[in-house]
This record gives C-alpha cells, structure tokens and sequence, in this order.
C-alpha cells in the first residue's frame, strides 16, 4: 500500500466469540482506499516513515552505491530476487534494486535487446514505494521526487 495514515485505532470484536483486538485503520497517502489491520500484526511490516533528514542522507549516497544487474532467465526466480527486496522495505534496499533495474535497462539498450517486463515492472513498484516514502519526508509532491534527486546529487542515474 506504501506511505499510510492511521486514521484511527479501533475496537473490534473478533468472530466466533474470539474477543476484541485493536485494529489500525489505515488511509494511504497514494491511494483512495482504506485498510484495516490488528494492531499486534507482525505480518504486515509497519514503520515511521523515515526523516528528512535520513531521506536526503540516502539521496547522497547514491552516486556511490554499485549496483550490478540482476540477470535470471528463470522468471520465477527473478521474481522471488525482487520481491525478497520489496519485503524488506527498507528504502536503502529499494535504492539498490531501482539502481541495479537502471544498469540492466542500461545494458539492454547497449545490446539492442528488450528490457524485460518483469524487471519493469518490479523496478516502477521500487521507485513508486521509495518515491512515495522520500516526497513524505521531503514535503514534496511525489512527481518532483526524481528531479529532486537528480538536482541533488547532480545527475540523472536512470538516463540510458
């Protein structure tokens, strides 16, 4: 769902005689849902969002990180490689997988062969939760986060 709101902390009663349990309702910032989830969930990864201050310190290491292409015709396992990434949400490890998703980008187009689908597909989720979670914590509209960074550190790591 990336970057959410609570809401609200509810009361619920449970089914089958259960009890109650607390329940966060969950607005995403990026979206025009609601979610609900118990409070003592330890299945569904909830964070604060980071600060501006850690949001920029990662933009300015970027220009250092070395991300080497990701490569497995096996698509199954390619998948299992990004989504092992995704869970962690851990902005540092959604950088990586964007960074190393524009280096296999790169190198496709250098041999004249088609960027795959999957790993497009898994590189525009990384950039959309780490997007979502930096323009948070930057206060900056999440369309602007990429030019923001490119402005930052000075140049654009996803040009081809």
């Amino acid at each position: 769902m990336g970057v959410c709101r609570v809401e609200a902390v509810e009361t619920r009663v449970l089914p089958k005689g259960a009890g109650e349990a607390q329940f966060y309702v969950l607005k995403p910032i990026y979206q025009t849902c609601s979610v609900s989830t118990p409070v003592d969930n330890d299945k569904i990864p909830m964070r604060p969002v980071i600060s501006r201050e850690d949001a920029e310190k990662l933009i300015d290491t970027i220009p250092n990180i070395h991300a080497e292409a990701y490569h497995n015709k096996v698509l199954r396992q390619l998948s299992e490689h990004y989504e092992a990434i995704i869970k962690l949400y851990d902005c540092a490890k959604l950088i990586e997988l964007i960074l190393s998703t524009y280096d296999k980008r790169r190198l496709c187009a250098q041999q004249k062969k088609k960027f795959g689908a999957m790993d497009e597909r898994y590189m525009k989720r990384a950039e959309d939760m780490l997007f979502g979670e930096f323009a948070v914590a930057l206060g900056i509209d999440k369309n602007e986060v990429q030019s923001y960074i490119i402005q930052r550190i000075g140049h654009d790591v996803a040009a081809v």
